[in-house]
């Protein structure tokens, strides 16, 4: 009897102590596990500040006057500020020209990362009568992108794997922190010396998630619980230093919403790149050639994996060689 006492308590010590560490060990590779992208996102990015992407005339009493040109504003610009009161959107400019009551404003101009002061006198519109100078301006811009990862345990997604940036160059933040599934509905196909594109239509009924973040290494936020993924693949993480010269593939949406699978090869591992430009990628996928020449914008952010674990995303592409492009290692945008 006491051998029989002496076997139940050691068992039960034995499930104590080792059920819990099955379990723990179980959630800990849970934990390790992505969810797979490659479904295309829409965003609503800010300028931060009025972009200037016209210069027209304004008719007064007095005649027609070009305030803003005469200053010395171009198309490109960003006006950041009225008399250093900050400029973030358009109602933040016009509050200012009525400010003004048609005196001078220093208006601070953001210019290809650089800055500078122009001053500008508005004058009143003699329909509306506003107080104008003669820009056409915008503090919004949508894009597309593709989401990379959703983590399968805290819903965390990271996207496109580079900063957002206008065509000035000026980086961007964040407008709206609705992100939406985006339908392909064509393709500006790349070819050598320039870029191609994905064309993309928001399918404003479907959110994917609530974006939070925009950085140098790509747009973050939380994935919408309710998605549907069932059809996403599971992976595992792999380090840059895991990362060979060889086969791999990317997951990418060229049409509709669906990812497909498409096969590369990675020719170069630079693990040390402070750029982003962990590799460099060849497109051997003749169907994706055929489709898109190669890589287009709207697929930064494609996850790559090689040896069936995820490693990095669809970055940029070379423009003398559409089929050819950079990678951003996964590591780098798990660290944000």
């Amino acid at each position: 009897m006491r051998k029989l006492k002496f076997f139940l308590i050691f068992f039960l010590a034995a499930c104590l102590l080792i059920a819990p560490a099955g379990r723990f060990r179980a959630a800990a590779e849970e934990a390790d596990k992505y969810y797979i992208g490659g479904m295309t996102a829409g965003f609503m990015l800010a300028a931060d500040g009025a972009e200037v992407i016209g210069l027209t005339e304004v008719a007064a009493e007095d005649g027609l006057h070009r305030p803003a040109e005469e200053a010395g504003i171009r198309v490109g610009d960003t006006v950041v500020a009225a008399d250093g009161i900050r400029i973030k959107t358009i109602a933040d400019l016009n509050g200012a020209l009525e400010r003004s009551s048609g005196k001078c404003v220093t208006f601070t101009v953001r210019r290809k990362g650089d800055t500078a002061q122009a001053e500008v006198t508005p004058v009143k519109d003699k329909k509306s009568g506003k107080y104008k100078i003669g820009v056409l301006i915008r503090d919004t811009l949508a894009g597309i992108g593709t989401v990379t990862y959703i983590n399968k345990q805290t819903y965390r997604f990271g996207a496109l794997g580079h900063d957002v940036c206008d065509e000035n160059k000026n980086s961007l933040g964040i407008a709206d922190a609705k992100v939406y599934l985006c339908s392909v509905i064509g393709v500006n196909r790349g070819m050598r010396g320039k870029a191609g594109e994905l064309r993309g239509l928001f399918m404003n009924d479907t959110s994917l998630g609530n974006a939070e973040k925009v950085c140098s290494t790509g747009l973050y936020g939380i994935f919408d619980k309710n998605y549907d993924f069932s059809h996403c693949k599971l992976a595992e993480i792999a380090p840059l230093s895991e990362a060979t010269i060889g086969k791999a593939v990317i997951y990418s949406t060229v049409d509709g919403t669906c990812p497909q699978e498409y096969e590369i090869n990675i020719v170069k591992v630079d693990a040390g790149n402070r750029e982003n430009k962990n590799f460099v990628i060849k497109v051997t996928d003749e169907r994706l050639i055929e489709e898109t020449g190669g890589i287009v914008q709207g697929m930064s952010g494609s996850p790559i994996l090689q040896e069936g674990k995820l490693i990095g995303a669809v970055t940029h592409v070379f423009l003398n060689d559409p089929t050819r492009g950079y990678g951003i290692g996964i590591e780098n945008m798990l660290a944000e």
